[in-house]
């Protein structure tokens, strides 16, 4: 089950870096964050998919190769993603 395109596109109006920005780390992130968000949901109620939860540990793998991609080049930018996102902490 993807993110649905309402909420995929409300993320790309509120992290895209320029008005044709549709993939740059800050927003792979965000989307990634989002679909963490409804995997952790619905593995609340299906404790025993673990496909999804595969899955799940997957696209946390990603976000974290990505944050620490971003750490790397702008250590600004990173902290406030992640207070803007509120994860890590």
């Amino acid at each position: 089950m993807p993110l649905k395109q309402e909420i995929k596109q409300k993320l790309i109006n509120e992290y895209q870096a320029h008005p044709t920005d549709t993939g740059s780390a800050e927003l792979q992130v965000a989307m990634l964050t989002a679909r963490v968000q409804q995997l952790s949901e619905h593995l609340k109620a299906n404790k025993k998919d673990h496909a999804s939860r595969r899955g799940l540990l997957k696209i946390i793998g990603r976000r974290k190769r990505l944050l620490a991609y971003i750490l790397k080049r702008d250590r600004d930018a990173y902290q406030a993603l992640i207070q803007k996102l509120g994860i890590r902490g």
